[in-house]
């Protein structure tokens, strides 16, 4: 059985994430997006199994395809929808390219992000998880069914 490696990548609660929804200067969103890929390159520094598998690929990347599912924590109860917040969660699989965990977040590469609500946390908090997937995983005609296709459904 062959076994595929996963990653789990908290950013530090309470980083300010950004929204769809939001009218900010282009500067202050670029601020903003270069903490998250900041916070997620040093996630991915702390991680000690990952941190092994950057050194041990060298220049290389660690994952050739993989998918990531992203889980918002939030800092209240109230309503929340977790798609708005896929600036934020651009913004950290971008760290993880950078970290050398991916070659690219195309998607070749990459399968989601998946953007999830979790529990709440104080100050809010953005998860990643990484799964490694088998290049006929990524095949976009695993997924798709091509309209009018009984068999594909049945």
């Amino acid at each position: 059985m062959t076994s595929y490696r996963n990653y789990v990548l908290a950013l530090p609660p309470g980083i300010k994430l950004l929204n769809a929804n939001q009218r900010i200067h282009y500067r202050v969103r670029a601020e903003q997006t270069a903490v998250i890929r900041n916070a997620t390159v040093e996630a991915c520094l702390a991680h000690p199994r990952l941190r092994a598998d950057l050194t041990a690929a060298g220049q290389a990347p660690v994952l050739k395809h993989a998918w990531i599912l992203g889980v918002i924590h939030p800092g209240s109860r109230r309503r929340l929808d977790p798609a708005n917040l896929y600036p934020s969660f651009k913004a950290a699989v971008d760290g993880v390219v950078e970290a050398g965990v991916l070659e690219d977040d195309d998607h070749t590469h990459l399968l989601g992000p998946d953007m999830r609500l979790g529990h709440v946390v104080k100050g809010g908090q953005l998860v990643l998880h990484i799964y490694e997937m088998t290049a006929e995983a990524m095949n976009p005609g695993v997924w798709a069914v091509a309209p009018g296709d009984a068999k594909a459904v049945a």
